[in-house]
């Protein structure tokens, strides 16, 4: 996802070139955004934990094949490659394969900061786009400019966490969504193993929706997998149920526990990426 306003980007560049950091850090400290340096071709869990909204990558370093991966990987992410004279070829594999954009060396920092400021201009319009837009599914209807969901005019009573949960499993479209994926994208960072705070938070949704429109199962598991969102009539032979969670951890907060897990050591599984959920 972008950023909400310019100030707050997090920007991180994989490259080697020295002479070309300094001229952008300038030009980065200008405008306040938050960026680092990157010498290796991080995986896409090390890049989610770092909760980045750009990053300009140079193939000549991680190879073609690292764009395409990351992608795939993370395609909430907005990728520029910024690099040395290339073929035709290569820009034309670049941007299919999920480059939003592809500079040459040399050029101008205002002209980078400037494609940099327009992918993510097109990234937010498409996110308001998408996000905005009500979903009715069976009985139920969810209402992001009010983040919450309703039964016939009934308010489910979600929480935050709650509703940003049932969203994005609505968004999906009844694609399974890995515990990982719905972990960074909800609570905004890398999932630790064992942990099982989207099962308890996908038996809290049920617990609230049941009771509201009893004659539909809106939330299915994919066993050993993750979940997804379907509204389908109670008793139907597609029709998933809840896997046994947990009870919730000591305190009631909506946020786990915060545990630090060092780089590489994260779930290596691909996850999709939303930096600004929390």
């Amino acid at each position: 996802m972008s950023p909400s306003n310019e100030a707050s980007v997090r920007i991180a560049l994989i490259d080697d070139d020295s002479g070309f950091f300094a001229v952008l850090d300038r030009r980065f400290d200008a405008l306040g955004w938050d960026r680092r340096v990157l010498g290796y071709a991080p995986g896409p869990d090390q890049l989610a934990a770092q909760r980045l909204h750009v990053v300009i990558v140079n193939p000549a370093i991680t190879g073609l094949d690292y764009v395409e991966r990351t992608a795939v990987a993370l395609p909430g992410l907005a990728l520029l490659v910024c690099t040395g004279a290339s073929t035709l070829a290569d820009r034309v594999r670049g941007l299919r394969g999920g480059a939003d954009d592809w500079l040459t060396k040399p050029c101008h920092p205002e002209e980078l900061v400037a494609r940099v400021q327009a992918v993510l201009r097109r990234r937010r319009l498409a996110d308001h786009a998408a996000e905005d837009a009500t979903i009715v599914a069976g009985e139920l209807t969810i209402r992001p400019d009010r983040f919450q969901a309703f039964v016939t005019g009934a308010s489910a009573d979600l929480t935050r966490k709650e509703f940003e949960l049932l969203h994005l499993l609505a968004q999906a479209e009844g694609r399974v969504l890995q515990r990982e994926e719905i972990y960074q994208r909800v609570w905004g960072y890398t999932m630790v193993r064992g942990d099982r705070s989207v099962d308890v938070f996908v038996r809290k949704l049920r617990q609230k929706l049941d009771p509201i429109s009893p004659d539909w199962n809106y939330l299915h598991t994919q066993f050993g997998v993750g979940y997804r969102f379907a509204a389908e009539p109670r008793g139907s032979a597609t029709g998933g149920r809840a896997e046994v969670a947990p009870q919730p951890w000591a305190g009631g907060s909506e946020d786990p526990p915060r545990l630090h897990v060092p780089a590489g050591e994260g779930i290596g599984s691909a996850p999709a990426y939303d930096p600004d959920l929390y």
